[in-house]
This record gives structure tokens, C-alpha cells and sequence, in this order.
């Protein structure tokens, strides 16, 4: 990136009382569109992300994922020193963030109503695990039991089984919405001046999510049935088996695309006017028998080579990569989305952001070591400055 292109966010101040996944996934997309991002952690081992793993060089791969380009500054905010300094940090920021427990942080002073009374421009943003009011207030939320609570983990798994997903997207969720509704309470206030309150809630961005089973069970009297890696409503959608052993996935998403496979891949033109596959929910109430006609068609095909046969006719396909193979994925490699990032173990090799601007690149700063940068802080906020 050109040290003369100011990125979006240059000279927005964030303050960050955050731990764990969601609002530091918040906060790096800030960062990495130019925002400085003072994230204050605990004394003694700072943000517990940092130890839940040793993957990435000996630091945490989560830490790491959601954490460069921010300046680590240890403050004690059971201190009132630490806490006056805190306050004068924030006197100068236009975002302030926080996932502490509900209720912490409005008993140290740092509550959403005190801070927008004190400085109505700032934009406060507090992301808990159920909302700040309602039974569940208080309760612990980690990624994991909110996809429970909010019924994913129900649709996720075989039939026998249900599977926790392979990544946090409840942290995921309440962090893009954070994410989201801090840039939009940006944006209001260069029309109004003036700062907002928000609150995200990791249920309720799940809660969003879950709309699509949500409508089908409340309007279609049953549950969707967990499927495993096949779709629960629509055929053919899932893997299929071909002759080298390997699984092609693939998606038939209309009656013209399922024609086309017949005629086309399966060579088998008179299954269009078989009458267990007429229609979508036909073919998905005989999906077993379906999937026995595609494999034995596919029988005669290596999976790249069935992928290039469904590419040439318009259906979509997959193959079922490992994280390993994602990583050196062709498509990463040839549109050059490899960044290298310094850390406090060297350097690490990440993937841009998905957003791309033209004649711009994502700041991809450095992952803090503990503590790092608040001498500094502290004598650029130092009362009387």
C-alpha cells in the first residue's frame, strides 16, 4: 500500500474494553481499514484469547486472527488512576467498545449513558452474549452454548448426532453486526454530529441468522431434519461419490439446472420425466433413490474430471477441501490474497479482507505483544496533556 493513500478510517480513535472473539473481530476490521484501535487489557495475562491455543508460533491463533493492528495497553481499571487515565483516552476517541460482563462496565464508570453524557459525539457500541435486558441477561454467553440456545447446534450433524459448526460463528455474527452498526453510526453523525449507543447481543445476531429454519418450522409444522452434509430441502445438493472415490459436490438449484444434468452429465434424458424427480421437493422426498441414480452415472468419472464436465454445463460443484488444501487454494494463490503481518513471533502470513477498493489495501498491522504500547499511551494521555 502506498504510504500516501489514506485508508477510510485514518484518524478514527477506538477504544476497546474487549476480550475473546466477537468484539476484537469488530475491532480488527476497524483496524484494518485504518483505525487506531487502543485495546486494553487485564493486568497479568491480558485478554484470555491469548491462551486458549500455541498454534501460530507459539501464540494463539485466535489472538492472532482478530487482534493485528491494535496497540495493547495494560490498564488496572480497578485503579482510579488507571481509570482517570482511561476516561482521558476516551475524551479523545470517537468509538468506544466493550463485551465485559453486563453491567462491569457501567460500575467502572465507563457505562454507555455516562461516556455519550460526558461527549455526545462518541459512539458507544456493547456487545453481550443475550442483551442487556430479559431472563438471560446475566447469563454466560460463549459461542458455543448461544448456538445451542439459539437452536443452530439442533440443525447441525447427522441424523443420529447433532455437531457443533467448525468455526465461532456466533462470534463471528455479533462482531460483523458491531462491525456493521458502528461504520453506519459513523456515518449519521457526519450528517448530524452527533454519537449513537449501540448494542449487539450474540443471540440476536444468531437469531438472524436462524431465519430460514426459523419461517420453515413456525409455517411448515415440522422441523428441518439435520442432513449431514446434504441439504435439508433441496435435491440434488450434497456430495456424490465418483469412480477414483472422491466426492464431488454439487448443487441443483432449478428445474432447468436439474435438466441439464440429465441430458447433459448423467446422460439420461428420460429421468426428466420421471416422476419421483418432477419437481424440487420431489427429488428431495426421494433423495436416496436419486442419489443412487447420480453415483452410478458418476461411477464412470473421476471427481476433477466430472467438476470440469459440471462447470461446462452451468451446475454448480465443489470439491471437499481440507483446511490445508483452502489454504494454497488456486484461487487465493493466483488473485494474490497472501499478506505477510509481523507479530511478536516473527512474521505470519494472513488473507486480506474480503472487501476490496480499488487503488486501496487493508492495513494489516502488526499483532501486539502484552502490554506494548502503553508506556507510550500513557505519556501521550498523561494528565495535564
Amino acid at each position: 500500500m502506498s504510504g500516501d493513500v489514506l485508508l477510510p478510517l485514518s484518524g478514527v480513535t477506538v477504544v476497546a474494553l474487549e476480550q475473546a472473539v466477537a468484539v476484537p473481530f469488530a475491532t480488527r476490521q476497524l483496524a484494518d481499514l485504518g483505525a487506531r484501535v487502543i485495546k486494553v487489557e487485564r493486568p497479568g495475562g491480558g485478554d484470555f484469547a491469548r491462551d486458549y491455543d500455541r498454534r501460530a508460533k507459539g501464540l494463539s491463533a485466535y489472538f492472532v486472527w482478530v487482534n493485528r493492528g491494535k496497540e495493547s495497553v495494560v490498564l488496572d481499571l480497578k485503579d482510579a488512576e488507571d481509570r482517570a487515565l482511561l476516561h482521558r483516552i476516551t475524551a479523545r476517541a470517537d468509538v468506544f467498545v466493550q463485551n465485559l460482563v453486563p453491567g462491569a462496565a457501567a460500575r467502572l464508570g465507563f457505562g454507555a449513558e455516562a461516556l455519550r453524557a460526558r461527549d455526545p459525539r462518541l459512539i458507544t457500541c456493547d456487545l453481550s452474549g443475550y442483551g442487556p435486558d430479559g431472563p438471560y441477561r446475566d447469563k454466560k454467553a460463549y459461542d458455543l452454548l448461544v448456538q445451542c440456545e439459539a437452536g443452530l447446534v439442533s440443525l447441525t450433524g447427522s441424523p443420529e448426532e447433532v455437531a457443533r459448526p467448525g468455526i465461532s460463528v456466533a462470534d463471528i455474527a455479533g462482531g460483523m453486526y458491531a462491525f456493521s452498526g458502528i461504520l453506519t453510526a459513523l456515518y449519521e453523525r457526519e450528517r448530524t454530529g452527533r454519537g449513537s449507543a449501540l448494542s449487539v447481543s450474540l443471540f440476536d445476531a444468531l437469531a438472524e441468522w436462524m431465519g430460514h429454519p426459523y419461517f420453515a418450522e413456525a409455517y411448515g409444522g415440522e422441523p428441518l431434519p439435520r442432513s449431514g452434509a446434504r441439504h435439508p430441502s433441496i435435491a440434488p445438493y450434497g456430495p456424490y461419490r465418483c469412480g477414483d472415490g472422491a466426492r464431488v459436490f454439487l448443487s441443483v438449484q432449478s428445474d432447468r439446472e436439474w435438466v441439464a444434468l440429465c441430458e447433459r452429465v448423467l446422460r439420461r434424458p428420460e429421468l426428466v420425466r420421471d416422476g419421483r424427480f418432477a419437481d424440487n421437493p420431489l427429488r428431495h422426498a426421494h433423495d436416496e433413490e436419486l442419489t443412487a441414480v447420480l453415483e452410478g452415472c458418476f461411477a464412470g468419472h473421476t471427481a476433477d474430471g466430472l467438476c470440469v464436465l459440471l462447470d461446462a454445463v452451468g451446475i454448480a460443484n465443489a470439491r471437499l477441501r481440507t483446511v490445508a488444501e483452502f489454504s494454497r487454494h488456486p484461487q487465493l494463490v493466483a488473485r494474490g490474497r497472501h499478506r505477510e503481518f509481523a507479530s511478536p513471533a516473527g512474521p505470519l502470513q494472513g488473507l486480506l479482507p474480503p472487501v476490496e477498493v480499488a487503488g486501496r489495501e487493508a492495513a494489516m498491522g502488526a499483532v501486539p505483544a502484552l502490554g506494548e504500547h502503553t508506556a507510550a499511551v500513557r505519556a501521550e494521555f498523561a494528565a495535564g496533556t
